[in-house]
This record gives C-alpha cells, sequence and structure tokens, in this order.
C-alpha cells in the first residue's frame, strides 16, 4: 500500500504541470494516506506520517474541489449570457 500512494504521489506531481492537479487523484492519494495512518502494526513515525500527510493532501482536495465549483459556476454564467440573446 505504501509503495501504490508514493506511485499515485509520483503521478500527480508529474500531472500538476499544467491543471493544478487532479482531484480524483489527489482524493485517492489521501484515502491511502489515511488507511496506512489506521493501520495498528506500522511503524509509530511512519504512521504519524501518514497522519500528516493524509490531512495536507484533504487540504489539497477540498481546495482543489473548491476551485472546480468556481470554476463551473462561472462557467454556467457564461453560458447563460451567450444564449441570451442581445437587445439593441
Amino acid at each position: 500500500m505504501l509503495s501504490a500512494v508514493l506511485h499515485l504521489m509520483s503521478h500527480y506531481t508529474a500531472g500538476n504541470d499544467h491543471d493544478g492537479g487532479c482531484v480524483k487523484l489527489a482524493s485517492v492519494i489521501e484515502r491511502h494516506l489515511k488507511a496506512l495512518a489506521s493501520l495498528p502494526d506500522l511503524a509509530p513515525v511512519l504512521r504519524a506520517t501518514c497522519q500528516q500527510l493524509h490531512e495536507q493532501w484533504a487540504t489539497v482536495v477540498e481546495r482543489n474541489l473548491q476551485e472546480q465549483d468556481k470554476t463551473n459556476f462561472l462557467s454556467r454564467i457564461m453560458a447563460r449570457a451567450r444564449s441570451t440573446p442581445a437587445t439593441a
């Protein structure tokens, strides 16, 4: 599982150049880190690191979702403005 989350994190940063990141991928990373942090047999330092990273990735997911909501809202307004005939 640790290997999988490291792999996912590398894909997130590699694809982060243009879009600001993929919310779905960030969400998967956050869930993996949360699962790792809850493993009782994991070394305490690694468990604490996974917990901290889980919280940081949760913030990334929340921020990206808020940005998408803003973008979607503006897109709807712009589409309405374009579809409404101008009166002169």
